[in-house]
């Protein structure tokens, strides 16, 4: 039966992936890269420096697909989120049925943590479902970048008997109501951090998190919200894409 390999690859250091990513690494025969355009050649070039790295003995190939992008604009979310996924799916099966025989074994290198804000495991659900496709998956965790986030910033993401919640830009700028002593935003495209209410609460912000790209700023936010904006545009201008994630603390 074909078996495929969802493995977590961490925040961008090839350092942060799990002794448990490296053996699983060591059994892949085929890697499905999924292409993003000429702007995020870097999460690629990642990937495949983590396979020159740490797999040894074992011959493997790597096979690129095109990536579908969620169509963006005055559309519904859910709906187009939906669609997105349903791409996705119609890739994956193309790339299961056509680029791998029955006993060998695939792996998707994910960005972060498969379980974190990331649709792959969905999707194979999906395709298990559908009956179209026959094959066994597991999935190896990964360092997610809110672990990168805390570390480079040197903060525990709890403070000791409070909560934390975990959310995204979208829901902070819908007005989202958290009564989380600790918020740790990601997704967010749109400067949401602006919309809080409590200027005085504390922002530990991060982009690029574990490559030699990255970028921390933290502080109050009526101190340092005007600074993360200008260096978040200035950032997305340069490298063409950016992936950034923040922690919001109550004073």
């Amino acid at each position: 039966m074909k078996k495929l390999l969802v493995i977590g690859i961490g925040a961008g250091n090839p350092d942060y992936i799990t002794m448990q990513a490296v053996k699983a690494l060591n059994l892949v025969d085929v890697f499905f890269l999924m292409d993003k355009g000429q702007s995020k050649d870097k999460l690629i070039d990642l990937r495949r420096e983590i396979c020159e790295r740490y797999i040894t003995d074992h011959d493997y190939r790597f096979v690129e697909a095109h990536s579908p992008e969620r169509e963006r604009g005055d559309v519904d979310y859910k709906s187009s989120v939906e669609d997105l996924n349903l791409a996705k799916q119609s890739t994956f099966e193309r790339l299961i049925n056509d680029e791998m025989t029955d006993e060998q074994c695939a792996g998707f290198l994910v960005w972060g943590d498969p379980a974190l804000y990331d649709s792959t495991i969905r999707i194979l659900q999906a395709i298990l479902a559908s009956g179209r496709c026959v094959f066994d998956f597991e999935v190896i965790p990964g360092i997610t970048s809110v672990q990168a986030l805390a570390a480079q910033h040197k903060v525990p993401l709890n403070r000791i008997g409070r909560s934390i919640e975990i959310t995204t830009g979208r829901r902070l700028a819908a007005g989202q109501v958290s009564d989380a002593d600790s918020l740790v935003v990601m997704l967010d495209a749109e400067d949401s951090y602006h919309r809080v209410a409590d200027q005085e609460t504390e922002i530990y912000w991060g982009a690029y998190l574990g490559t030699p790209d990255e970028i921390l700023i933290s502080g109050k936010l009526k101190d340092v919200a005007d600074e993360i904006e200008r260096v978040r545009k200035a950032a997305r201008l340069a490298n063409g894409w950016i992936m950034d994630t923040y922690l919001l603390r109550k004073p």
